[in-house]
């Protein structure tokens, strides 16, 4: 019988990159034959959030939330060191790497294939990608890296509370802009579609499991893996359905915005996890902090791209390419910090 120990999601998702690889080709398929059919669920949003991408989301991190253990969240304080990570990596590194990376390529590399106002444009999409560190599918990442699903939660939480201060602020000083548009609506809806709503929700299906004994609990957790999966899976095939118009009409421009993000987020991951390695932080906390930084709040990012610049602008576009490489890029991060977490628990072990 094959060995399935090696993903928490069992021999399925073992090829999940494949998995994810055939549903990009369906998502980008079905939105070229079925555009109607997308642009009435992109019209069903509020806030800037769809609302369908929003379900499949949920139905992604709620298998986590089951397992959080809100009694343990007091000893995160013990272990400051993965939250201090992901401060530092979100705050202090992320932003000011993401606008010089985007000047580097688009004033330098390509400035001979798009026109200086266009390469603005992209560069101002790109800098509120590298200031909106992600939320929601933090949740997922550390899941599937077998994260610690306790410390995660403070991680996150923690980070879009400094985010509420610190996203204006930021953003507009590297944007040269001092009238930078936060759309509060989207920002509070976000955290509280996901993180408060399925947080709560998973708690009382925890009580609820757990007066029935631990056997219950642990009987509904490995019935619940698949949801994850699905959930993922979906979102994928949504995302890229919604931006096949796109995709199909600007190939090259896509292909362009993605390099310089495509150095960052694995830049940023390897400052990030370098760190915890230097630090000795355990893996269950160093791999969803590296994550947090190198994945972004796309939601967030979108709809202040659309307020500053309008929905057809550039700088909406490299937004929108940085959801695009966003799973097959952290499938791939996933799979690292899972091949290096002997290495990384071994050492941790040793301080």
């Amino acid at each position: 019988m094959p060995d399935t120990s090696a993903s928490p999601l069992g021999l399925f998702g073992r090829y999940l990159s494949l998995w994810v690889a055939l549903c990009i080709g369906t998502g980008v398929a079905l939105g070229a034959l079925f555009p109607s059919l997308f642009e009435g669920i992109a019209a069903l949003e509020f806030a800037s959030v769809n609302l369908v991408v929003a379900v499949v989301i949920w139905v992604m991190i709620f298998p986590m939330m089951v397992q959080v253990d809100l009694g343990c969240l007091r000893d995160v304080g013990k272990r400051p060191g993965g939250l201090a990570l992901t401060l530092v990596v979100n705050w202090l590194i992320k932003p000011f790497t993401m606008a010089l990376l985007a000047g580097l390529f688009f004033k330098g590399v390509f400035a001979n294939l798009v026109t200086p106002e266009d390469a603005n444009q992209y560069i101002a999409g790109m800098i509120l990608l590298g200031v909106a560190p992600c939320t929601a599918m933090v949740f997922v990442w550390s899941q599937l890296a077998k994260g610690d699903p306790n410390y995660t939660l403070v991680q996150v939480s923690v980070n879009d509370l400094i985010m509420v201060f610190a996203f204006a602020p930021i953003a507009a000083l590297l944007l040269g802009a001092s009238d930078v548009f936060v759309p509060w609506s989207t920002l509070i809806l976000s955290v509280v579609l996901f993180v408060v709503i399925p947080l709560v929700a998973g708690a009382v299906t925890r009580k609820l499991l757990l007066s029935r004994g631990q056997d219950a609990l642990d009987h509904f957790n490995e019935r619940l893996k698949p949801a994850g999966i699905v959930g993922l899976l979906a979102t994928v095939v949504l995302i890229f359905g919604l931006q096949a118009p796109t995709i199909l009409a600007k190939p090259g421009v896509i292909v362009l915005i993605s390099v310089p993000l495509l150095i960052q987020s694995y830049g940023i991951f390897i400052i990030a996890y370098g760190l915890a390695w230097l630090f000795r932080i355990r893996h269950n906390i160093a791999a969803p902090a590296a994550m947090i930084g190198t994945s972004n709040f796309f939601e967030l990012a979108v709809a202040v791209a659309i307020s500053l610049f309008g929905l057809q602008s550039g700088a909406a576009l490299a937004t929108v390419v940085g959801v695009l490489i966003e799973v097959p890029v952290m499938l791939s991060l996933v799979a690292i910090a899972n091949r290096t977490r002997g290495a990384f628990n071994a050492r941790s072990a040793a301080a």
